[in-house]
């Protein structure tokens, strides 16, 4: 595959955006069959149209992509402006498919199918099990993608416009790819075992008052006035098999001071696992290089192109600057092709996570 073709555009008007970033992408070969783009709020309306006009006038038939608060690409953040990132690729002819749904994947098992890349609607409740029934239906296919970010339309793109759902493209193991995540918060004390919980209320952790455990692990300074960790502690729910300690990471909603319980934004099951984790821009700068160290690891060659799924709670509101997380890939990784759109939730293997980045490269 030859390396990927970026194009980019901040123009407020969405037929001059276009036109700008088909300028950038100059002639298209004919061989071109598949685009990633990926639009900011200020075109979430216009998107079917943005879509019509892009297999009209470049004769890709294929794309796939969603709205985002906010869409990045090579060493690029766009806030809360008009912007349109995409990304035009050259796969085998028979490497990939597209779905608009889960209903539409295969019913049978295919061992040639590994790899997904997908978006889905976060009005959806039922996204974690489509998730499963889509890794699933494919062979355990690794999946990775984000939920729609948008304050007005939730629409996703795979060819057509669809929303509700979980839809994306599906490759084949003719596409290689290596993949990472990154972790917007870090562990502080140990694992626990949840041994009292009701709905999403924790009540004891090994056997002692699940808000006792909580003071303990937090100090005491800020055990002090409780409502000093709101958006700073999180709960982390280890993710069984991991061998590289990823963890899920879900919001403290409150606290029972009756009966010193935790309300926690999860389903809690007796026996799991948990741990309470800060969210720490220094760490999540440490912890974005490891896994760029790890994927450097693992590349055979230059990377034709790559995606990258971030969650609104980072970017500028983490690393401090505007860019400087796609300016620490790049960094590392240099200039190839790259873009993505800040999340409502982000997808790696067959699970739904939070305040995580998820790079794709493809080789």
């Amino acid at each position: 595959m030859p390396p990927f073709k970026l194009a980019h555009s901040t123009d407020s008007n969405w037929q001059t955006a276009l036109e700008d970033c088909l300028l950038q992408l100059n002639d298209i070969p004919p061989e071109t069959n598949l685009g990633f783009i990926y639009v900011t709020d200020h075109f979430a309306a216009d998107f079917a149209q943005i879509n019509r006009y892009l297999q009209d006038k470049t004769g890709i038939a294929h794309w796939t992509g969603t709205i985002g608060h906010a869409v990045c690409c090579t060493n690029k953040e766009y806030y809360e402006q008009a912007a349109i990132v995409m990304m035009l690729a050259e796969f085998p002819p028979d490497s990939f498919y597209l779905v608009q749904s889960p209903d539409q994947l295969p019913t049978t098992k295919n061992e040639g199918l590994q790899f997904a890349v997908v978006h889905g609607d976060p009005r959806n409740r039922h996204i974690p099990d489509l998730l499963e029934q889509f890794a699933t239906q494919l062979g355990d296919a690794w999946l990775v993608g984000g939920l729609t970010s948008s304050a007005s339309y939730y629409y996703q793109l795979a060819n057509e416009i669809t929303e509700g759902q979980l839809s994306g493209v599906i490759f084949s193991d003719q596409v290689a790819v290596v993949s990472g995540l990154t972790q917007g918060c870090s562990p502080i004390g140990p694992v626990h075992t949840i041994t009292e919980c009701e709905g999403n209320y924790a009540i004891s952790l090994d056997h002692r008052p699940a808000l006792s455990v909580l003071k303990e692990d937090i100090g005491e300074i800020l055990a002090r006035d409780l409502n000093r960790i709101s958006g700073y502690i999180f709960a982390g729910f280890p993710v069984s098999g991991s061998d590289t300690g990823d963890y899920l990471i879900r919001n403290l909603l409150g606290a029972n001071p009756d009966n010193s319980a935790l309300a926690i934004s999860e389903y809690l099951q007796t026996g799991s696992s948990i741990k309470f984790c800060r969210r720490d821009g220094r760490t999540a700068i440490q912890d974005l290089q490891r896994m760029l160290t790890h994927i450097k690891q693992r590349l055979t060659g230059p990377p034709k192109g790559g995606l990258y799924f971030s969650c609104l709670g980072r970017g500028q509101h983490m690393f401090g600057e505007v860019s400087k997380e796609m300016e620490l890939i790049q960094e590392q990784l240099g200039d190839i092709p790259l873009v993505g759109f800040y999340a409502n939730g982000e997808i790696a293997g067959q699970r739904l996570y939070s305040y995580t980045g998820v790079l794709t490269l493809f080789l």
